[in-house]
């Protein structure tokens, strides 16, 4: 390793824009993940509504469909 104090300042300062970039992509990560999170919740209020309205809609379809007319 380098005594040279301008090398390891240089080196300093790369790795703190690393950490930089770093810490700005975890933050945007974050607020994807997060987005992400409100819309499956707001998908599976949604399914959970729909399927709801539909046993409401038939509520005799329990057991098996029966055969047309024309058997």
């Amino acid at each position: 390793m380098s005594d040279d104090p301008t090398a390891s300042s240089a080196r300093l300062d790369a790795l703190e824009i690393r950490i930089a970039h770093q810490d700005a992509t975890l933050a945007e990560l974050n607020d994807v993940i997060a987005a992400q999170w409100r819309k499956i919740d707001a998908l599976e209020r949604a399914f959970l509504r729909l399927r709801d309205e539909m046993q409401t809609l038939s509520p005799g379809r329990d057991g098996p469909e029966p055969p047309p007319p024309h058997y």
